[in-house]
């Protein structure tokens, strides 16, 4: 009778499941607050497939050439590299953005400003809209992609932002009805230009809280888009000072601003002899983040 052998157990494989469940807590440990996701999102990059097919694949070995693409990215992440950097996109209202460190990441609360913008341009027949300080061109594009009769004009101080605009732009197929313009605020607007709908989300933290924000935010995103002085009005004043001259008559003004800048940027809109109806309007976090003033006519 032959002698029985013992098993020899096979080395173990690193599997899409193996590598998520390492990856995880290693996220967590180092300061992510979504570490399952981030471990999806920069797997799924990594072998090129969407985060539902990662669970269609669990039992898939990674090759050689995926797990060190992955420890790499893994390993940025942990020292606060954003996701979205790693990746080079974020998807923002159901559109995928491509965004690389010239332009800060698209957040959800921005998304409200997009839906009260959309409310007014829904009841225009060809609305022409401005979007000051466009940085990756979120707004502008998803404004243009639910609006199809909608023509936009972007600004922004950033020659590389303008580029990274340009190019979601085209990837949604609205470049055309778009016009990109680099300057300050409305810098490089012609004096007679007008719009029906000025949307912005501009800088507006305060310099002193600089310092307080996440690592990802502050040793990575860019600051030029984030300071606007001691009181984050740097950029929301200007704007609601110049903002009634390239307005139509009962146009909106829409502005994205912080929680300690909306009540002043309320105070100085209900102020201003060009502006009626002024509202705010909160976020799904229930914070007050969108600023709404009609043009008096």
């Amino acid at each position: 009778m032959a002698e029985s052998r013992p098993a020899v157990e096979s080395p173990e494989v690193w599997t899409v499941a193996r590598i998520l469940d390492a990856t995880t807590p290693f996220l967590k440990q180092h300061g992510s607050d979504t570490p399952r996701l981030d471990a999806q999102i920069l797997l799924a990059f990594v072998r090129k497939c969407s985060r539902i097919e990662l669970y269609t694949n669990f039992n898939t070995p990674l090759t050689d050439a995926e797990r060190a693409q992955m420890r790499d990215l893994v390993k940025r992440r942990s020292q606060a590299e954003p996701v979205a950097y790693l990746v080079g996109h974020r998807e923002f209202f159901s559109l995928n953005f491509k965004v690389t460190k010239d332009v800060l990441i698209p957040r959800p609360d921005t998304e409200t400003l997009v839906l009260e913008a959309l409310e007014f341009a829904k009841t225009l027949v060809t609305p022409r809209i401005l979007d000051l300080c466009t940085g990756s061109g979120c707004i502008a594009v998803s404004l243009a992609v639910s609006q199809p009769a909608a023509v936009c004009t972007v600004t922004d101080i950033s020659p590389a932002a303008l580029q990274i605009a340009q190019e979601n732009a085209k990837t949604h197929k609205v470049a055309d009805r778009m016009e990109f313009l680099e300057g300050d605020l409305f810098a490089a607007i012609p004096g007679e230009a007008r719009f029906d709908l000025i949307v912005s989300n501009p800088p507006y933290v305060p310099e002193g809280e600089i310092a307080a924000l996440d690592p990802d935010v502050r040793n990575h995103e860019p600051l030029s888009a984030l300071k606007a002085g001691s009181d984050g009005m740097l950029f929301l004043n200007p704007i609601i000072e110049q903002a009634g001259h390239y307005l139509t008559t009962g146009g909106l003004l829409a502005l994205e601003t912080g929680v300690e800048q909306a009540p002043l940027t309320a105070k100085a809109l209900e102020a201003h002899s060009e502006f009626t109806e002024v509202r705010t309007v909160k976020d799904t976090g229930g914070r007050p983040r969108v600023i709404l003033a009609r043009r008096v006519g």
